[in-house]
């Protein structure tokens, strides 16, 4: 299979990878041929890539660092949890929800036991789902992240899970937030820029009264808009002053959210987010932790679609983690744009290729 924008795909051609519904639920699966009105809805649902079958690409299969089941099973509950908190803020108030705490140890337990499955972790984050369904997945989404930078530094199972319960949770205090605010395609007012800031209070407020739910958990949703310069929010704490699990987090969060398309912009690709985090070390965040989180990241996942500096476009089929910017590429096409007579590969990595690059994600 391979990854191409919505705006290269065409009638005929056939989904290789599902995409999701805001709830987890598949909105249209693996198999389903595209029409001209299917490929109308998905725009106006804010999908903005999708992974098709391709004779020349067959074989290539992007693995996500979860499985399926446990993704579905994830999104889920962080749906029931926060549509529960939109649609009922006075639970906020009450001294607890029930379950809510063991809930989300089952959730991410069953996320840390298929991190610790993989013998080398390369994060190829390759689930697609509407707009709408952008606060559910990125909670998901950032928890792996996390998890995978937890694991990285040797946490210890207690560490592991108050992270990864922090991380499942930070944006809890969006719920709290009117949608018309955090769905807004244009710049907000600085009223409704405080209202929004406001969120990382109120989700802290919601998790700290949680049973089975630690504070340092809960600092997650306090600080993870805090900057290691200190010009975050909402106390401008800088460097060590900023737990280290918000400091995780607050990488995560970024690198997910650049990667998704969002009402007022189009998606960054991999290696543009991973460059912009670069760039911001020791300035908005930990340069020790950044590192170790662009380790684990891929930057040009496997089935993304690339241009190199040749003219050739092809299709990522391997990434090494000892180089993550210097895949396989398999050449689909020539400098002209023609289909090349057969397809072959190259390694990046090797010194054969070592002039070539890659000038952008197609």
């Amino acid at each position: 299979m391979r990854k191409l924008h919505i705006t290269s795909v065409k009638p005929g051609d056939v989904i290789a990878k599902s995409i999701f519904q805001e709830n987890g639920n598949v909105l249209l699966g693996i198999g389903v041929q595209l029409t001209p009105r299917y490929i109308e809805r998905l725009v106006q649902l804010g999908i903005d890539s999708l992974y098709i079958q391709d004779k020349h690409t067959e074989d290539i299969m992007p693995e996500d660092v979860i499985r399926d089941e446990t993704r579905k099973e994830a999104v889920d509950a962080v749906y029931k949890t926060m549509t529960t908190l939109m649609d009922q803020p006075q639970i906020k108030r009450r001294t607890s929800a029930p379950d809510f705490g063991s809930s989300f140890q089952k959730v991410f337990r069953e996320i840390f036991q298929d991190l610790s499955s993989r013998k080398d972790i390369l994060v190829n984050l390759s689930s697609l789902h509407v707009l709408d369904g952008y606060l559910f997945h990125h909670a998901v989404n950032v928890a792996i992240l996390s998890g995978v930078v937890g694991m990285a530094k040797g946490y210890n199972q207690q560490q592991m899970m108050e992270l990864g319960i922090g991380a499942l949770l930070f944006d809890i205090g969006m719920t709290q937030v009117p949608k018309e605010l955090w769905t807004m395609p244009t710049e907000l007012s600085a009223e409704e820029r405080q209202r929004v800031q406001y969120h990382t209070e109120e989700g802290f407020n919601i998790l700290r009264n949680q049973h089975n739910i630690s504070v340092v958990s809960a600092h997650c949703a306090l600080q993870h808009h805090e900057r290691y310069n200190g010009t975050g929010y909402p106390r401008q704490l800088s460097e060590n002053n900023i737990h280290e699990y918000a400091r995780i987090v607050a990488i995560a969060d970024v690198y997910d959210a650049l990667v998704s398309p969002r009402p007022f912009r189009k998606s960054y690709s991999p290696s543009d987010a991973t460059e912009y985090l670069f760039a911001t070390g020791n300035t908005y965040f930990d340069l020790d932790l950044l590192k170790l989180f662009l380790q684990h990241v891929a930057i040009y996942p496997i089935a993304s679609t690339v241009l190199l500096s040749t003219g050739h476009s092809g299709v990522v089929s391997k990434v090494n983690s000892l180089a993550v910017n210097r895949p396989t590429i398999r050449i689909l096409t020539n400098e002209d744009g023609s289909e090349v007579a057969s397809t072959y590969e190259i390694d990046l990595y090797d010194k054969e290729w070592m002039s070539v690059t890659i000038v952008k994600t197609l």
